[in-house]
């Protein structure tokens, strides 16, 4: 029965004219029987023309039915024209019979006097009522296919079609000029497939492919044979870009190449959980993108995920065409894919080179310790240099996948799949000093003029809170140059949580930034409503160490330069990697960035600016002083429980230049309680390196909407 469509086949590669042409032959081939029933000299004879006839029409008119979806599909043959021996063979022999029954009598007019029975009258009514069903039948195809034509054409040719998936090019990653971070290798081998039945129909196509894999005819045989008939494509060979080529000239029946699907990273480790990897989609990407077919390449994490619409293009196709069977029997069309879109970052990848390198400088030997570090431009948003350590390679992941790596990185202490710039939120320490300044700008409680006592403690409640070093009275510019805890245990006391709660909301605290990378940590806020609805309690001494950054609180790298950066320039901004994307590797066009948010109490901030630059010219962060440019930084180091004894996170965060900040540098590294030396290595010399270069780190390609 799936060979009885032999009308609408005629009428898909002749038209609906061949159809109606094949209608009417049958029409008349009824009529002739019916008349042949007037002819016979006996009854009998006209008895078995009136039989064939109706034995015509019928099958004319459920094979008619059927192709037109009007009746099931039965097997019935349309006559004459159907696939198929033995009804061919019956049909000739039934119309020798007639032909002869025919002969063999007297003709006579079709219509005869009313007294006149001796024939079967009743054959030439069905016969005028099948003629009315076919003509009404044939209206009904023509109407169809003028109505529907187009889309059961389309639901035809689907049904014949099955196509092998063309993987797109995924687009490259770039730091600012154009220099490649991650890219699909343009060396990488190509697939070369083949359709089994097609190639066993070519005597000469085993010999052009024994030449272009190197391969003998036997072996390549025996794959082929090993295949079911229904096989849509067999992998044959792995092949250069070379060999691709030629096999695409060659243009053997059933051959077709697949592109390699092998993603790079030129930078290797320095920008692993940055940029993240590519995978076989999973369930959750599947959720995340409604509609990827099987199998699809998407990005998994870090930069490669945020922007996969962008980079990961779309698919081609080399389609095949099969019979009912499943059986290939000719190549369809092919559809090349088109490659993803560029991504540009704002990264300079000399200044990350740099950054992360004084990162690796402070973290030597101290297993399980980890470090970030930020590079961020306070007027824009756009991040210049992001590090973290450990990290990882994201060449490990292929394809194919260097399983024994990934095990490896499985054992590795200090979390190197997580971006700890953005992802690790920890004690931010005497750097949320800064906060508590603005707040006391925003909300006045101590003129910052004013000199306090402060000493070598503070005592409230019974509770003795100490200084990391004994001073005198100080004013808020010394407090924050030389990091006065207890000049800040005072100033928290007098703001009250509340206050200072404000100012950190204001500034960015506990939430996240917003910059486009997946799993940024939000940081922690804690308020004394939160704190006990978590079933703690929020103790008078819990708003004298929130003011040294101690406490229910936490902070990334990238939210302490975010905050850094608002109390210097007077704007929050939106962290940003993505600076634009273009398509023919040489206009690009620039992403949108959400404009800075100026801050309410932007005027009032101007002593904290002094206080950092006195930090610098005489304070905790005289390790900066050498510095070309009038640098202003603040130090911290916070108490981490997490961490073995005698472990600190050290911090150090920096704009330069301090009176208009372009660029503001945020370092984090736990190591021993050396104050924020260590951090301040890594700012230090991260700071030379862009201050010897800033024209050429600023400096980026053309790029349109700029």
């Amino acid at each position: 029965r799936e060979t009885d469509l032999a009308v609408a086949s005629l009428v898909e590669q002749y038209g609906p004219v061949a159809g109606a042409v094949a209608l009417g032959a049958a029409l008349v081939l009824v009529w002739r029987l019916a008349l042949a029933t007037r002819s016979p000299r006996s009854v009998h004879g006209g008895l078995v023309c009136g039989g064939l006839a109706i034995l015509f029409g019928v099958e004319t008119v459920v094979s008619v039915g059927g192709n037109l979806g009007l009746l099931p599909l039965a097997g019935v043959p349309f006559p004459l024209l159907s696939y198929g021996g033995s009804a061919l063979v019956v049909h000739l022999a039934a119309l020798g019979v007639a032909l002869g029954i025919r002969r063999d009598g007297v003709r006579r007019r079709l219509w005869v006097a009313h007294g006149s029975r001796s024939r079967p009258r009743l054959v030439r009514v069905g016969a005028l009522g099948l003629t009315l069903l076919l003509v009404i039948s044939g209206l009904y195809g023509w109407r169809l296919r003028a109505v529907q034509g187009p889309a059961l054409a389309a639901a035809a040719l689907e049904e014949m079609t099955r196509c092998i998936r063309l993987p797109a090019p995924r687009g490259a990653i770039t730091d600012r000029h154009g220099a490649p971070l991650a890219q699909d290798d343009p060396t990488g081998l190509r697939q070369l497939v083949a359709v089994p039945a097609l190639v066993r129909a070519d005597p000469g196509a085993l010999a052009q492919l024994a030449r272009l894999t190197g391969q003998p005819p036997s072996a390549l045989r025996a794959t082929l044979d090993t295949a079911p008939a229904t096989t849509l494509a067999v992998p044959l060979a792995e092949i250069p870009p070379v060999v691709a080529a030629a096999a695409s000239r060659a243009g053997i029946p059933g051959v077709t190449v697949v592109p390699g699907i092998h993603r790079t990273s030129p930078a290797g480790a320095l920008l692993g959980p940055v940029l993240g990897f590519t995978g076989v989609a999973t369930p959750v990407e599947a959720r995340r993108w409604p509609g990827l077919p099987s199998g699809e390449i998407v990005g998994r994490s870090g930069l490669e995920q945020r922007y996969d619409p962008t980079l990961r293009g779309v698919d081609g196709s080399q389609c095949v065409y099969v019979d009912p069977h499943g059986l290939p029997v000719a190549m369809g069309p092919r559809t090349e894919p088109v490659a993803g879109a560029d991504l540009r970052l704002s990264l300079d990848l000399g200044l990350q080179r740099e950054l992360t390198a004084a990162l690796a400088t402070a973290l030597p030997g101290r297993r399980g310790a980890l470090g970030g570090a930020v590079a961020l431009d306070p007027r824009t948003g756009q991040l210049l240099a992001l590090a973290s350590l450990p990290t990882f390679d994201n060449n490990i992941y292929g394809p194919p996948v260097d399983s024994a790596a990934l095990r490896a990185l499985a054992d590795t202490p200090g979390s190197p799949l997580r971006d700890h710039a953005t992802g690790s939120s920890l004690p931010p320490g005497s750097t949320f000093k800064l906060v508590v300044a603005a707040a006391n700008l925003c909300h006045p409680v101590l003129p910052p003029t004013r000199t306090v006592p402060t000493g070598a403690s503070f005592t409230l409640g019974g509770h003795t809170f100490n200084n990391w070093r004994p001073f005198g009275p100080m004013d808020l510019v010394g407090a924050l140059a030389w990091s006065n805890d207890v000049y800040f245990y005072q100033l928290a006391t007098a703001l009250g949580p509340d206050a200072i709660i404000a100012a950190a909301a204001a500034l960015g605290v506990g939430r996240p930034s917003g910059i486009d990378l997946p799993d940024e940590s939000p940081g922690y806020l804690g308020t004394p409503a939160s704190v006990r609805q978590d079933g703690a309690a929020w103790y008078p001494g819990s708003t004298v160490i929130l003011g040294i950054g101690q406490g229910y609180l936490t902070a990334t790298p990238l939210q302490t330069a975010r905050w850094t950066g608002a109390v210097t320039t007077g704007s929050l901004v939106t962290p940003r990697l993505g600076l634009a994307v273009g398509a023919d590797h040489t206009h690009y066009a620039a992403l949108p960035a959400p404009p800075p948010t100026p801050l309410p109490f932007a005027a009032a901030l101007g002593p904290i600016g002094d206080g950092m630059r006195a930090a610098v010219t005489g304070g905790t962060a005289t390790r900066l002083a050498d510095l070309p440019t009038p640098v202003g930084a603040k130090t911290g180091t916070a108490q981490d429980g997490a961490l073995p004894e005698g472990t600190y996170d050290n911090w150090m965060t920096a704009a330069v230049p301090i009176r208009a900040p372009s660029l503001v540098m945020t370092a984090m590294v736990q190591g021993p309680g050396l104050g924020a030396n260590n951090a301040g290595v890594v700012v230090h010399d991260a700071l030379a390196y862009y201050l010897a270069h800033q024209p050429e780190i600023l400096a980026s390609a053309p790029v349109r909407g700029q």
